[in-house]
């Protein structure tokens, strides 16, 4: 059996179940999902963006799933117990794919389940009829066979907007928590839907952390996020799993005129991820910067591919990525900035740069660009090395062990995409993260009671 039959069997069979568990704005695109899932199939490693991860091997065993939603008796607050330092956060809770509340601190933007915003009946639906439309407009299922699995399958998510003018102050953190209801079979899928809106002149923070107990989980996340005229989004994912985790996200951005957006994904610990990130600008003077930071050992498994698409004239957008490899940990950047005609006055970088620091450890790099104006700056590089042995050889001489000199010449390597980061406790939580995992003491977040 190919890996996607048995997910065409479950739908056939289960369609109904899935309809009545979810809103209308999510069945209403559900069915074409279908179609193109079943057109498409899983891609294979010859298709480009997926050459690095072998998703139909991913995708293989009889995962678990909540299609009867059932409640996962677990208490967020409980579970979650993080002892590093406070980031001040409006702190909510996702359980596997299902909302479980959390405090919000003010009235000035809305934050919930899809699958109770979105209902017809719902307050916000009354006032606001035309956010449904927003819904699986920018994750197109014609072409990406994960996002249309996730379209068909996925029963719930987060709903996030922000009204037009609305400045929310605090930094909207949400836990990702996956928690299985029975420790059996060959694991638990979830699939996760996360649709931002930010009207225009709207701004926002928001901190994904990713957590996972010591189980076999196979998570799928499509994140749409509309960025209005002249809004700013600052987005974080963070993810601090486990080895037996796979995870595949991809993420939807769209940024209209004078727009800012700062997309920021971190890979401290995980089993096999892989992250696409497609961007696109839609107006004028719109720009974003792209920041990404791995840490890998043992057989880990990191692929990061990004898409970034200037439609218009006088957008710029940065890209840094940096991946640190130990092990016989895998690494793998794709990134490809497409100008197309008429974008003059782009302005874009992208760069990746990577240390292996075994000879097992792999890396994989391919930086490209596609330029169809000729009044652009753009410029693209990417480096694989080892640790410089000269620093080393100084700081033995300066009486510090071998073992302490790698970890300091890593955490300044690292330490370049941390200090973009725009959220200063951010960058020091991560900072003492990162020096934990490269000693080998981050094996869970602390005080997380989940993997326990």
């Amino acid at each position: 059996m190919n890996s996607e039959q048995q997910y065409i069997e479950l739908y056939e069979q289960a369609r109904q179940l899935i309809f009545d568990h979810a809103p209308g704005p999510m069945n209403a695109v559900r069915d074409q999902a279908f179609s193109d899932f079943k057109a498409l199939g899983f891609p294979s490693k010859k298709v480009e963006r997926y050459k690095y991860t072998d998703i139909q091997r991913l995708f293989a065993p009889d995962y678990g799933l909540n299609l009867n939603r059932l409640i996962i008796p677990a208490d967020p607050y409980k579970a979650f117990s993080c002892e590093v330092p406070n980031l001040s956060t409006s702190l909510f809770f996702l359980v596997n794919d299902a909302f479980r509340g959390g405090q919000k601190k003010e009235e000035s933007f809305v934050i919930g389940s899809m699958n109770e915003l979105l209902a017809e009946d719902s307050p916000l639906m009354a006032q606001h009829s035309t956010l449904s439309s927003f819904y699986s407009r920018l994750a197109s299922t014609h072409d990406d066979a994960v996002t249309a699995l996730n379209t068909m399958l996925a029963q719930d998510g987060l709903l996030v907007y922000v009204p037009r003018g609305v400045r929310v102050e605090r930094t909207v953190q949400v836990i990702n928590m996956l928690k299985a209801p029975a420790l059996t079979g060959d694991g638990l899928m979830v699939n996760r839907r996360v649709l931002i809106v930010l009207e225009e002149g709207a701004e926002l923070k928001m901190l994904f952390c990713d957590h996972a107990a010591d189980y076999p989980f196979l998570t799928t996340q499509v994140i749409e996020a509309y960025v209005g005229p002249r809004a700013s989004l600052d987005l974080y994912c963070l993810e601090e799993t486990h080895y037996k985790n796979v995870r595949v996200s991809n993420v939807y951005i769209d940024q209209q005129a004078g727009s800012h957006v700062n997309h920021n994904v971190i890979t401290l610990h995980n089993g096999i991820t892989r992250n696409k990130l497609d961007l696109t600008f839609s107006g004028e003077g719109a720009e974003c910067q792209c920041y990404g930071c791995v840490i890998a050992d043992k057989q880990q498994h990191v692929d990061n591919n990004t898409l970034i698409t200037h439609r218009v004239p006088h957008c710029t957008s940065q890209e840094l990525y940096k991946y640190v490899l130990d092990d016989q940990s895998t690494g793998a950047f794709a990134g490809r900035v497409l100008v197309e005609h008429g974008a003059q006055q782009t302005v874009s970088q992208m760069t990746n740069q990577n240390l292996t620091t075994s000879r097992e450890a792999r890396m994989y790099t391919q930086p490209m660009l596609e330029i169809y104006a000729d009044d652009v700056k753009c410029a693209h590089g990417s480096t694989v090395g080892q640790l410089n042995a000269a620093a080393l050889f100084y700081m033995r001489q300066r009486g510090i062990s071998e073992h302490e000199a790698r970890v300091l010449l890593q955490q300044a390597f690292i330490n370049e995409v941390i200090e973009q980061m725009q959220l200063e406790p951010l960058r020091d939580r991560l900072r003492y993260l990162v020096g934990k995992r490269f000693r080998g003491q981050l094996n869970k977040c602390e005080g997380c009671r989940l993997c326990r």
